[in-house]
């Protein structure tokens, strides 16, 4: 009889032993067979970027919900929210957008840091950054920049009398813009400042109505011999480094989810989201067909 109870209580432990091994597991699969929600923007470098994140983390083994064309004032909230898992945002806009702090001056790591460290109390995290850097800047026809010598923001403000500037309507107004150029370069008394839609300046420009436009250092157009950036020499504004901001219990429930973007990251240069952007936008391809063909090129 005690050796009856002894085997009994035996298979007990066993059975409870194998219990505390299995529903674990159970949970785990659970956890992890439900989809990663990432989303975008509604702008194209945004969606393309999202999307390529969605097909490693699909690669990786993961089911994955796509939700892009998420407006700029929501999309925070909503990875907040756990609406979104994960998006690919800006350090830059992370810290002067939401966080309200100046970037100024910082370097890309620094900038990192701050969003990383600013963004913990509204439950989200970032992963590593990209070394693509799509900060604000000045752009030019380039046989317009050829003719007046002029390769960076100092030269643009000698010749600023001579020059038609095109804004989008806050450019000339906000703080951060022309006003913080007009500080570190000197006044720039333009020939011109008049108003169009963001989407046209650059059509603008080509039609020679402006000289002059403000533009995002990674346009598609700068890819092409059109249109030539001019360089920031006083280093005015701050870097806007790509990163993923990842709800930080998505971060927890999907382990291989940052060495997977972590790995996407490392490849999206400056010259490549360029690159990315000028096939969408200068050669009218799908983001989608552009995401799949770069993560064909670059991550197999």
């Amino acid at each position: 009889m005690k050796f009856k109870k002894i085997m009994l209580a035996s298979l007990l432990g066993v059975t409870t032993l194998l219990a505390g091994v299995i529903v674990p597991t159970v949970a785990s699969a659970a956890a992890t067979s439900k989809p990663i929600i990432v989303g975008s923007k509604n702008v194209s470098e945004s969606k393309t970027v999202s999307e390529i994140y969605a097909i490693a983390l699909e690669k990786a083994g993961y089911k994955v919900t796509r939700k892009p064309n998420i407006s700029n004032n929501v999309i925070f909230k909503a990875a907040q929210k756990g609406q979104v898992d994960v998006y690919p945002e800006y350090t830059g806009t992370i810290v002067e957008s939401y966080l309200k702090k100046d970037g100024q001056g910082k370097t890309s790591a620094q900038m990192a840091k701050m969003a990383r460290d600013g963004i913990k109390k509204d439950g989200l995290t970032t992963f590593n950054y990209a070394p693509g850097d799509n900060r604000q800047g000045v752009g030019m026809p380039t046989k317009v920049a050829k003719k007046y010598h002029i390769t960076n923001l100092s030269d643009l403000q000698k010749h600023a009398k001579q020059l038609r500037f095109a804004s989008q309507g806050e450019f000339e107004k906000r703080a951060d813009a022309l006003p913080a150029m007009n500080k570190a370069y000197g006044k720039y008394n333009f020939k011109s400042l008049k108003d169009y839609d963001v989407n046209l300046l650059y059509k603008i420009m080509s039609q020679g109505k402006a000289d002059v436009a403000p533009v995002s250092t990674t346009d598609g157009q700068l890819a092409t011999s059109k249109f030539t950036l001019l360089k920031d020499n006083k280093k005015i504004w701050p870097p806007y480094n790509l990163v993923p901001v990842v709800n930080q219990k998505a971060a927890k429930r999907y382990p291989k989810m940052e060495k997977t973007l972590n790995k996407v990251d490392a490849k999206l240069t400056t010259k490549q989201l360029t690159s990315i952007n000028k096939k969408m936008n200068v050669d009218g391809q799908n983001y989608k067909t552009v995401a799949q063909n770069w993560y064909n090129a670059n991550m197999k």
